[in-house]
């Protein structure tokens, strides 16, 4: 229903305001959701949804004749997936292993394509904001009603199910580091009441509250970063009326962090505190700071220096981990993931996603959100690596270009 009427949408607006951005955003946001409660056709359903969307967008409005270095970074994973042919075993079911790797950069390549300098309004970009928020706040609910009551499942320090809606801790507290940022971002710029000034700050606080009892420490620390830089950029653009408004949000978000924290630990009985110290139930500093990922990393990168022109083919360092090391894992960091994969061909490509954003915002300031939304990207990707569609449609908006003269107001009524 979601991609029948996301298509009926575009199509009868012909795409006039960028409404596929709008439709990509709720399908982002509501991918965990869908993956909880058992309703995803097959695990690459979102991404295949912002794909189509995309391709909407670019038929109806096109897309820019400079977007040459996304074209470049698609062509340069195909020989990886070539290679995969060769190099995957009898076993392997080549198609789903091809897919599961290769799903995440496809899907950030073309809507990248798409977003490449798109001009683009304060509102519009205010619209896509509201369409990832509506999902987040379904999340949330879901959340409480599973799991009401936090004190009576946590008795350790490890990632805890429970508390994640039934689902990969990691992948939750992935989507509510975005949620605290969205939420944040209305919460700063879109309270135009203080009936909806008390709205968004409930929802940040609870978005970061129901994040931190994941344990999963990764999303956690991309939405503060992400606030946190964001507010850095809201101040350094605005006039000196508006810079004391911001810090007295800033001092205000302290506060609202330091009472959720306290009531984290209050529910957790201050093992909350443990885990982000590293340490286990008992106090003990864990030796594994990473939670395994720095072995399956490792692994990745000697798999890189074995095969350092084309990489060992796409799908295939989960089976080469198992037969070098006997770990059984699939990888969580997409850098080293490239690098295991497609060899130079994935250093090539990495230089792409990380310069082009960066280059772009030289002559992009008016976009306050290029690098909160980099910043999503490019952490998520260290220890999420792309199995969701949020870091590939999310960096994808980094690369959009606002053009008016309107500027972002914290006036309410």
């Amino acid at each position: 229903m979601i991609i029948f009427f996301g298509m009926l949408f575009v199509y009868n607006t012909k795409n006039t305001k960028n409404e596929v951005l709008i439709v990509s955003a709720y399908l982002i946001s509501i991918e965990v959701l869908m993956r909880m409660t058992g309703d995803m056709f097959f695990n690459e359903f979102a991404k295949y949804g912002v794909i189509l969307f995309m391709i909407m967008g670019m038929f109806f409005s096109g897309f820019s004749k400079n977007s040459l270095p996304y074209w470049f970074f698609l062509l340069l994973l195909i020989p990886g997936v070539i290679l995969s042919t060769v190099t995957l075993s009898l076993e392997a079911d080549i198609r789903k292993a091809i897919a599961f790797n290769i799903a995440g950069p496809v899907c950030l390549g073309i809507a990248s394509i798409y977003c490449y300098r798109r001009r683009i309004t304060f509102a519009e970009i205010n619209a896509i904001i509201i369409a990832f928020a509506m999902p987040l706040v379904s999340l949330l609910t879901y959340l409480f009603m599973y799991n009401p009551s936090v004190r009576d499942v946590v008795t350790g320090t490890s990632s805890n199910f429970a508390t994640s809606g039934g689902f990969g801790p990691n992948q939750v507290s992935t989507i509510l580091g975005l949620g605290m940022f969205v939420f944040f971002a209305l919460f700063l710029l879109n309270s135009k009441s203080k009936f909806l000034f008390g709205v968004h700050a409930l929802l940040t606080m609870a978005a970061t509250y129901r994040g931190l009892v994941t344990f999963s420490r990764g999303g956690v620390y991309t939405g503060i970063l992400m606030i946190i830089v964001f507010l850095i950029v809201v101040y350094l653009t605005s006039n000196k009326n508006t810079k004391a408004r911001v810090g007295g949000i800033a001092g205000i978000t302290v506060l609202f962090a330091v009472l959720v924290w306290g009531y984290s630990s209050y529910q957790t009985n201050g093992l909350i505190e443990k885990r982000y110290a590293n340490q286990d139930a008992i106090g003990r500093v864990k030796e594994d700071k990473l939670g395994g990922r720095e072995r399956i990393a490792i692994s990745e990168i000697q798999m890189f220096l074995d095969n350092p022109l084309l990489g060992i083919g796409v799908g295939k360092n989960k089976e080469y981990r198992e037969e070098t090391t006997g770990i059984v894992a699939a990888s969580h960091n997409e850098i080293t993931r490239m690098l295991a994969e497609h060899g130079s061909l994935g250093i090539a490509a990495l230089l792409i996603l990380l310069a082009t954003p960066l280059i772009l915002y030289l002559d992009n300031k008016a976009n306050i959100y290029v690098l909160p939304f980099f910043i999503f990207w490019l952490l998520t990707i260290n220890h999420a690596a792309m199995r969701t569609a949020a870091p590939a449609f999310v960096y994808a908006l980094s690369l959009l270009k606002v053009y008016t003269n309107e500027k972002p107001s914290l006036h309410r009524e």
